[in-house]
């Protein structure tokens, strides 16, 4: 047996295998937008087009802690989409309250907007996965 499982921390059953996925499909949506934009004009929009980036690498990592499981695993996972979640609502707000700030939108811009708002739910959903399998593996303990 896995350390990452003889913890009884498995945290993609059920619900979580769903998270895996949308965190799969934002983790190549933020990438590749990102490395491209980047790439080609990085000087038209150099926060927005980091910020993207830097959200590719939050959901990929995110995506790491959930597949790999174990109480660790989520530890990090809580800290990493409190922080997205954190994010998101900066970077949502300020780009409503500033909108000159941002030439071209980030995967946050106006809360996911532009990913059907997926940005802001997927932390909410995750978190409140992640408390629910920490309290699951609580009750298998006793």
């Amino acid at each position: 047996m896995t350390a990452a499982r003889s913890d009884g921390t498995r945290l993609i059953s059920g619900p979580g295998m769903l998270l895996v996925w949308l965190y799969g499909v934002m983790v190549v949506g933020a990438v590749s937008r990102s490395v491209y934009q980047i790439a080609t004009e990085f000087d038209r929009a150099p926060l927005a087009y980091s910020l993207s980036a830097l959200a590719g690498l939050v959901y990929g990592f995110i995506t790491y802690t959930l597949v790999r499981g174990g109480e660790t695993a989520r530890r990090a996972a809580v800290v990493c989409c409190a922080a997205e979640l954190v994010g998101v609502l900066v970077v949502g707000t300020w780009t409503l309250a500033d909108p000159s700030a941002f030439p071209d939108a980030t995967v946050w811009s106006e809360y996911g907007m532009g990913y059907l708002f997926i940005p802001v739910l997927l932390p909410v959903s995750a978190l409140y996965w992640l408390r629910r399998a920490r309290s699951g593996a609580a009750v298998q303990e006793a």
